[in-house]
């Protein structure tokens, strides 16, 4: 392998000039990528209430519509821990302008498809140059701000990252229903090439750790096989009622066999496709596990509130979308303060403080019932997002921050694929979970129930104004609900004692907690 630090004479690994580079219009840099983050993040979830009308349009059944879905999520994550090595081979800059025009190039692919394969094929395509954008992003606004300032850069991702998810659901379901569901991959176009042209301008002349690695085939081979099988299992799992499934008890052996022989070579290989030795500095390991454990919470919270609100309360999707979006006011609020004020505070307290707040809010779930109204339900999200508002940065700091300049990418798309992976097993474990409490809460509620009781036919008979047959629907849907409410009050009791448990794995983390940037850099942005 040969190595070219480009303009970097007498560099070592860990002292490139490139943290000391600043774009002619850093304000404008900024947009740019923060723009192209939103747009990538928000296409996680835009198409998702989408999916019926879709189908609908290309003649596609329901099961094949959640490949539109699928297909995203699992190239996506497939991508995100090679962008370490992508990194390497073309530099940020160049992986981060034709990653994002290649992105406009999915997106409008998947607006002009014709059939439901060609849109799953464009999905596909489109999560696979999604996966790097995200970490690049960070990697190049830490390196363009001066040291007292990363702070506000990482808040900005923050912001982006819950805010994204939020926008996504609402803004889709207002574009379908007023124009066509093609415009919700359309309006990528303009905003990612002003992204890509922005940022390919205003960082021209950025100087770029270049190398030559040579393709670990091995690698790429098993984390492909691995990850897309795991990613596959987890989006299929609850439709095909998990391991009674022929089809999930296979991808389960092809996604373990693969992942066990993916992370022996990776550890042992000289030049590995993914660099699994970063778990080597301390606060990246503890951060990432907080991370991945906070973030699968959190991502369960987003799964199954709305998912509540319309089977249980009867909320339409806008309204659940009205009542679940306040999450997102306070971190827009907080994030500018959060990100110029943190590095007064102990990160590790700031991110602590967020976590009991989620705690609270989860308990104050546990104690909902099904005649809870809309403030009620907004309030607490609107609180939530106070624990929001403090957890993305410090977190992503904590990890971070002993890393190697030429390091971060690789370990921002490393934790990235963590906490993405993480969110889709909260995903399917929350789904899950809520079903198989229901069941076993309904089948409680039922068992003193008997056609021959009296008490049972004086209820069914008043219930269905003397049709027993009417009665009986609406105290089986009655039982239901209860049951269903049940569960969900039990799986927020669980995530409010998960939230609490995460406090400890960031404690584990040792200050300082700067993003590094090696000596030449200080020196030429002068601090």
């Amino acid at each position: 392998m040969s190595a070219v630090a480009a303009n970097a004479p007498g560099n070592g690994a860990g002292a490139l000039p490139q943290a000391g580079f600043r774009p002619p219009n850093i304000a404008l840099t900024t947009l740019g990528l923060a723009l192209a983050s939103f747009m990538q993040v928000l296409d996680l979830t835009i198409a998702n209430v989408s999916l019926p009308t879709i189908s609908g349009n290309l003649g596609g059944s329901a099961n094949q519509a959640t490949w539109v879905i699928t297909s995203f999520a699992v190239s996506n994550a497939i991508a995100l821990p090679l962008t370490g090595w992508l990194t390497r081979h073309f530099g940020e800059r160049k992986l981060f302008v034709w990653a994002t025009a290649l992105f406009v190039v999915a997106s409008l692919l998947c607006g002009l498809a014709n059939s439901m394969g060609l849109l799953v094929a464009a999905r596909a395509l489109q999560g696979f140059v999604a996966g790097p954008m995200y970490p690049i992003t960070q990697a190049l606004l830490i390196s363009i701000y001066p040291p007292h300032k990363r702070g506000q850069a990482i808040a900005l991702l923050a912001m982006v990252t819950v805010v994204a998810p939020i926008a996504g659901p609402i803004l889709g379901g207002w574009i379908t229903d007023n124009y066509s569901w093609e415009w919700i991959f359309f309006i990528n176009v303009p905003i990612g090439l002003f992204a890509s042209f922005v940022v390919g301008r205003q960082l021209k002349g950025r100087p770029e750790r270049l190398e030559k690695p040579k393709m670990d085939y091995v690698g790429l081979i098993t984390l492909v096989l691995g990850v897309g099988a795991l990613q596959i299992l987890l989006d299929l799992g609850n439709d095909e009622d998990w391991f009674h499934s022929t089809l999930i008890v296979w991808l389960a052996i092809v996604s373990v066999i693969s992942l066990v022989v993916f992370v022996i070579w990776e550890m042992t290989d000289k030049d590995p496709i993914v660099n699994l030795r970063l778990f080597r500095h301390r606060n990246f390991t503890a951060g990432t596990i907080a991370m991945v454990v906070a973030y699968a919470a959190f991502f369960s919270v987003g799964i199954l509130v709305p998912l509540w609100l319309q089977r249980n309360l009867g909320f339409t999707p806008i309204w659940a979308g009205f009542a679940t979006a306040p999450i997102g006011i306070l971190p827009v609020l907080l994030t500018p303060f959060v990100g110029k004020y943190a590095h007064k505070f102990d990160l590790r307290m700031l991110a602590s403080i967020a976590f009991i707040a989620m705690s609270l809010t989860s308990f104050a779930r546990a104690g909902f019932n099904l005649d809870v109204d809309f403030n009620h339900i907004a309030l607490v999200q609107l609180f939530q997002g106070f624990g929001v508002a403090l957890f993305f940065m410090p977190v992503l700091q904590i990890l971070l921050s002993d890393l190697q300049p030429h390091e971060i990418a690789a370990g921002s798309g490393l934790a990235t694929f963590m906490r993405t992976l993480g969110g889709s097993f909260a995903a399917s474990l929350t789904t899950y979970m809520w079903t198989e409490r229901g069941a076993v809460h309904h089948a409680h509620l039922t068992e003193k129930l008997s056609s021959y009781d009296p008490a049972t036919i004086d209820t069914v008979t008043r219930l269905g104004g003397g049709d027993m047959q009417k009665g009986a629907a609406v105290l089986e849907r009655m039982i239901s609900n209860q049951a269903a409410q049940i569960g969900f009050n039990e799986i927020f009791h669980l995530l409010g004692i998960v939230f609490l448990v995460v406090i400890a794995f960031v404690w584990i983390a040792k200050p300082p907690f700067q993003a590094k940037a090696g000596p030449s850099a200080e020196a030429a942005s002068g601090h």
